[in-house]
């Protein structure tokens, strides 16, 4: 154990030659390093205690503190000086301790890092670092009938850094790395010959910003950096990690936001492709919105939005502008919930050619678009406390008129950022140009487990033409399936949980022929009668 025994000598010893050490306010929290208590963060006795998220993620982890409330203007006198030098001195032996100790057992290594980092000026007016992370790791197969099996493990690896400094700023930094095992494997051990793998696209700074909140003592804050962006229950915008593949989702933004007990709005501008010219915003690629949120009645919350994606000609030949405007209502009246959510979609397309002979120029393309999603669920006060849920959702497949005589074409509600699921197969979240109806059970036999039954079928909006060869065309039949899926979940303690799914999709004739991926405009090209099935198992642990 590393006493602060000498910490206090060097107080007195201070204070015996008449040294003020007022400066660091009324106290110096003294460094408490107890190797031998369990920890959060092995090594480290926390002052703060770990905090978990509504999404269940511990992004705030245990921590320590060395508190600092310098304010003396003019800098510090020679003897306040000697007074760090004293400090620093000790926190170097205590880190010849620390890296002697930690040298035996390398469970120590990140404690280590953030006592280096602490190690520097006390007289900073950093008040707090919390270091976090995540490890999610889920094996999956798929079996997809006519178009073949897949099976891959995948795992993502976050680690973060928080820094809290007075006047309530915060400096955040996560680093990620997603990949399928195997494909970093640095061995050819067939042919003898030991070798580095590329992994030069491993890690990515997922989230580096500056926050500020209360700012000049009203409720309004502030944060620039590459951050997620999360609104509702995100069914338009989100971090991209609800299913499969859940490589999440960052912007480079600036989001300025006014928070208070009863309402909350957000604005944010995010850079989502760069053209370096000398016009500015020229040939670039954004995404701008407005979410207001007010939560003054009780469970219940209500927003309003607005989202605006501008596509200056940055990766197509054609440039986009697209608005998506929305109402949302969710909350809680006893034991029964519900969630309404509707969207309308506005905006042009241009620079695509018309689809009639010569002369007819640019095509008239525009989002002209609905979306709907809408659940409802009651709770039962009985063992087990099932839940019986109920959900429906519209998304407009638009006007998909290819005819070579027409000039004009409306395109299917875009999915935006989605993170929410329809189902485990085709292509994630861009699916559009459907009907759905859920019905569903949630069971909850311990507090550490928890079962899910969902059901959802799946109708095309608008139907595809199909070819029928000699007999002209004719529409693609409607129905495209019904997907069953069973889930589980088991909380081995409170930062390491289990999870396990099946599901099985029966396949309908509509499923061959319809538009409901890529946002409603690819065909998914599967077989009318196919079956497809879906396994996997996930283990996640957060710190």
């Amino acid at each position: 154990m590393v006493q602060n025994i000498e910490f206090r000598k060097i107080f007195k010893n201070a204070a015996r030659a008449g040294r003020p050490y007022n400066c660091f306010g009324t106290w110096i929290a003294l460094l408490e390093l107890d190797l031998r208590q369990p920890s959060a963060v092995p090594g480290i006795r926390a002052v703060t205690p770990g905090l978990r998220t509504a999404r269940g993620d511990c992004r705030i982890s245990n921590s320590f503190r060395i508190g600092s409330n310098c304010r003396r203007k003019g800098g510090m006198s020679a003897t306040q000086r000697d007074l760090i030098s004293d400090l620093r001195a000790y926190m170097s032996r205590s880190q010849q301790t620390l890296t002697r100790r930690i040298s035996m057992n390398r469970r120590y290594i990140l404690p280590l890092a953030a006592v280096l980092f602490l190690a520097g000026p006390l007289y900073a007016e950093l008040q707090n670092v919390e270091v976090g992370g995540s490890l999610r790791i889920r094996g999956n197969y798929y079996n997809l009938d006519s178009l073949g099996d897949l099976s891959y493990i995948e795992q993502r690896t976050r680690l973060s850094v928080k820094a809290d400094f007075t006047d309530e700023v915060t400096a955040f930094v996560e680093l990620d790395s997603f990949d399928l095992w195997g494909e970093d494997f640095r061995s050819d051990y067939l042919r003898g010959i030991d070798g580095r793998a590329n992994s030069s696209d491993d890690v990515e700074i997922y989230q580096a910003y500056i926050e500020a909140r209360n700012m000049w003592g009203t409720p309004i804050q502030l944060r620039v950096g590459r951050q997620e962006l999360a609104f509702g229950s995100q069914w338009l915008v989100g971090v991209n990690d609800a299913a499969s593949f859940y490589q999440g989702l960052s912007f480079d933004a600036i989001r300025l936001s006014w928070v208070d007990e009863a309402f909350r709005v957000d604005g944010f501008a995010a850079k989502l492709g760069e053209t370096v010219t000398s016009d500015f915003g020229s040939d670039d690629l954004d995404f701008y919105g407005l979410y207001a949120s007010v939560t003054a009645i009780e469970d219940h919350t209500f927003d309003a939005y607005w989202f605006y994606v501008r596509d200056d000609n940055f990766l197509t030949a054609f440039d986009v502008d697209l608005h998506t405007v929305g109402i949302r209502s969710a909350g809680v009246f006893g034991a029964f919930d519900y969630e309404v959510e509707g969207a309308y979609q506005f905006g042009d397309v241009d620079g695509l050619p018309s689809a009639c002979p010569a002369g007819f120029g640019e095509a008239d393309v525009k989002y002209d678009s609905f979306g709907v999603f809408a659940q409802a669920g009651y709770t039962f006060d009985i063992t087990w406390k099932p839940r019986l849920f109920a959900r429906f959702s519209w998304l407009d497949g638009g006007d998909p008129d290819t005819s070579p005589w027409s000039n004009d074409r409306t395109l299917p509600f875009n999915r935006l950022f989605s993170n929410y699921e329809y189902t485990e197969f085709f292509a994630n979240t861009d699916e559009s140009n459907f009907f759905y109806y859920g019905l569903g059970l949630d069971l909850a036999p311990t507090e550490a487990v928890t079962l899910q039954l969902v059901g959802g079928y799946f109708v095309a909006d608008e139907r595809a033409l199909v070819s029928s060869g000699l007999f002209g065309s004719r529409r693609a039949d409607r129905n495209i399936g019904l997907e069953l899926g069973l889930y589980g979940s088991y909380a081995y303690s409170e930062d390491l949980t289990f999870n396990a799914g099946y599901v099985h999709f029966f396949g309908n004739d509509g499923l061959a022929d319809n538009r409901f991926i890529g946002n409603g405009l690819l065909a998914w090209n599967g077989s009318g009668d196919d079956d497809y099935d879906y396994l996997f198992i996930e283990t996640q642990i957060s710190f």
